[in-house]
């Protein structure tokens, strides 16, 4: 059973790990930090004798801590100063604090390193096997209570994430056509400036039905409000004669809308223009 809080920030995690290692293993001195923007920064040091350790930023493959990330396992040296075994890049740091003694154990959370915790002695601690085992322990539980959080997390952002529209079967999708085409024809028609404001909110409403899961963000074209209601109409396959009809309009200015939509959608033929409309996501 982890011994961690789980409220507060990943911050006060490390802070609890720290304590811990004082706690439970003989080293006089405990500080780590988890991975950030590749590298680890050092936000919790306990039982230092200066602030040397402050400021410390470990970076991958780098000194004692980096090489215990790469390598995935503890590593230790009880003799920092002289190991040949590590890069000396924090020498200022932890021989600053006089550390010889020096226990890194990675924070492993679903095969990748999330940070790096330390537990140090000023002299050649003999303990130092004998505590790695609870350190590991340690950094265990809280790579627990880390990969528990990233689940959270993962499930929020899910559960948040905006719902894609239905896909809509071929007939559906003609079905949503046809219905758009006669609103547009409908509207046409309607005279009184509210009921003409509903027919455009329902005219939207129809369109993100049909909109794709990541939609364009604006048109580049814009269509007259007859031009749409031809163009809708064309879609189902009417004739100029058939469209005038429904919308109450001469053949030749029909001829005249559907003209000026191919020219704004830069489209040789209706059919041509109806489809690069639905690309635009002015119509279903």
């Amino acid at each position: 059973m982890s011994t961690f809080e789980t409220i507060g920030s990943d911050a006060d995690l490390i802070a609890q790990a720290v304590r811990e290692l004082i706690r439970r293993t003989r080293f006089p001195v405990a500080f780590g930090g988890l991975l950030s923007g590749g590298e680890v920064p050092v936000t919790s040091i306990v039982g230092s004798r200066t602030r040397s350790l402050e400021g410390l930023r470990v970076q991958p493959q780098r000194g004692l801590g980096g090489r215990a990330m790469t390598e995935l396992r503890p590593r230790m040296t009880h003799d920092y100063g002289s190991s040949r075994q590590i890069t000396h890049d924090y020498d200022g740091f932890v021989l600053g604090e006089g550390l010889r003694t020096l226990l890194a154990i990675p924070v492993v959370v679903s095969g990748r390193p999330r940070g790096v915790l330390y537990a140090g002695a000023w002299d050649e601690s003999p303990a130092g096997g004998v505590a790695a085992a609870p350190a590991m322990q340690i950094a265990e539980e809280l790579a627990g209570e880390l990969r528990i959080r990233e689940e959270v997390e993962r499930r929020l952002r899910a559960a948040n994430a905006p719902t894609p529209p239905p896909e809509l079967s071929p007939a559906q999708r003609e079905s949503l056509r046809e219905g758009f085409a006669e609103l547009r024809s409908v509207a046409a028609l309607v005279q009184d400036p509210a009921v003409r404001t509903r027919l455009g909110d329902l005219e939207r409403r129809l369109l993100a039905l049909s909109a794709p899961a990541s939609p364009p963000n604006a048109p580049d074209v814009h269509l007259s409000p007859r031009e749409r209601d031809v163009l809708a109409c064309a879609a189902l396959g009417r004739t100029n004669a058939q469209i005038a009809e429904e919308l109450g309009l001469r053949e030749s200015t029909v001829k005249a809308y559907l003209g000026t939509a191919m020219a704004k959608l830069d489209a040789p033929t209706r059919h041509a223009a109806v489809a690069a409309a639905r690309r635009e996501g002015l119509m279903p």
